[in-house]
């Protein structure tokens, strides 16, 4: 939900933004698996179509081509730190620049009902401009690795 969130915030951008490419992948899932109905609902709810969507699981090439990586929870960036090499010199929270350093994590509403997605998407939502802000920040720095 946080990728396609955010990819549609950034198609709202100017250049350079609006062409930033945003991925989606998991530290512990199985590839291929389509998005839950309920997530697909939360998002279909704010103008978000997450028909689509198929999980893949997080490769050492993504992480060696993405310009920025944000992850949910703690234990998903100490998963990334232990079995990345190189680790991301751009690892983050998703909601790490939000300003609350109490509720930096995104828990995963896998399972629950609608009620939990569309909370979680309301807390990716409230993070996305702070992102943006960072990500404007960014322009103009090359990219971490070649």
């Amino acid at each position: 939900m946080g990728a396609a969130l955010l990819q549609h915030a950034l198609r709202a951008e100017a250049e350079p933004l609006r062409s930033l490419r945003v991925g989606s992948a998991g530290v512990a899932t199985r590839g291929g698996e389509p998005a839950s109905q309920n997530a697909i609902t939360a998002l279909k709810k704010v103008g978000v179509d997450l028909q689509g969507h198929t999980s893949r699981r997080i490769t050492q090439e993504m992480l060696d081509q993405a310009a920025l990586v944000l992850c949910m929870t703690e234990s998903h960036r100490d998963m990334i730190e232990l079995s990345a090499n190189p680790v991301p010199e751009r690892l983050y929270l998703f909601r790490e620049f939000a300003g609350d350093p109490l509720s930096r994590e995104v828990p995963d509403p896998y399972g629950m009902h609608l009620s939990a997605y569309e909370a979680c998407r309301d807390e990716l939502v409230d993070a996305i401009p702070s992102i943006v802000s960072f990500l404007r920040t960014l322009q103009g720095d090359p990219p971490p690795r070649a």
